[in-house]
């Protein structure tokens, strides 16, 4: 079975090591960098599945970093690794294309729980995080009356979306023509006030929808 192959970016070089040795047994460590400047180099270079990266690093951040990598024609998805608990900061990463968030204050086992979801399509919040902004956002009227809004129709379409199922398959399971499927889709969008299909499934995920 392929081993998922994980760069590792931080400028505190002892948790790289540490983070070297915790992770080593389950995934193929292929690179550590010190900032995101080698992070971007070393992505191009090594080619990993998952850069597991930390937000605050001299000159520029994770974050902006990220931003530049997703430009790039390679298929590798982001899992931030951090030390704050700022849900404006959580937000603006999952904006960036970030598939994941995890806090360093969480243990080994959360974090290879992280890289694992993440590696068969998922997409991961640190717990603590995520009930944070399922309750901002439930409480939020606006929130309840766009959530309100959707079908029972569209709820299921979301939910086969999140499972990871192409306009295709997801029509042929609800016995429904592929084009429908994606007016459900856009619909749905539209409702939550979201305009691609992978803020969609994250929203989903993080608010606990499906």
């Amino acid at each position: 079975m392929k081993r998922t192959r994980i760069l590792l970016v931080d400028d505190h070089v002892m948790l790289l090591d540490c983070l070297v040795c915790l992770l080593g047994k389950d995934f193929d460590i292929v690179g550590v960098a010190p900032d995101a400047g080698a992070m971007l180099e070393m992505t191009t270079l090594l080619r990993p599945d998952i850069v597991v990266a930390d937000i605050s690093m001299p000159r520029l951040n994770g974050i902006e970093a990220a931003r530049l990598l997703f430009k790039e024609p390679i298929a590798v998805k982001v899992l931030f690794l951090s030390m704050y608990a700022d849900l404006p900061l959580v937000e603006e990463a999952f904006r960036t294309g970030a598939s994941g968030y995890v806090l360093k204050s969480g243990g080994t086992e959360e974090l290879v729980k992280a890289i694992q979801c993440i590696s068969h399509g998922g997409t991961y919040i640190t717990p603590l995080l995520g009930d944070l902004i399922s309750s901002l956002l439930t409480t939020n009227p606006q929130h309840k009356n766009r959530v309100a809004a959707l079908t029972a129709r569209q709820r299921e379409v979301l939910q086969l979306l999140a499972d990871g199922r192409t306009m295709r398959e997801i029509g042929e399971m609800l016995n429904i023509s592929t084009r429908t499927t994606e007016s459900h889709k856009y619909e749905i969008m539209r409702n939550l006030g979201l305009k691609t299909t992978a803020e969609l499934i994250r929203y989903a995920v993080r608010t606990k929808l499906v």
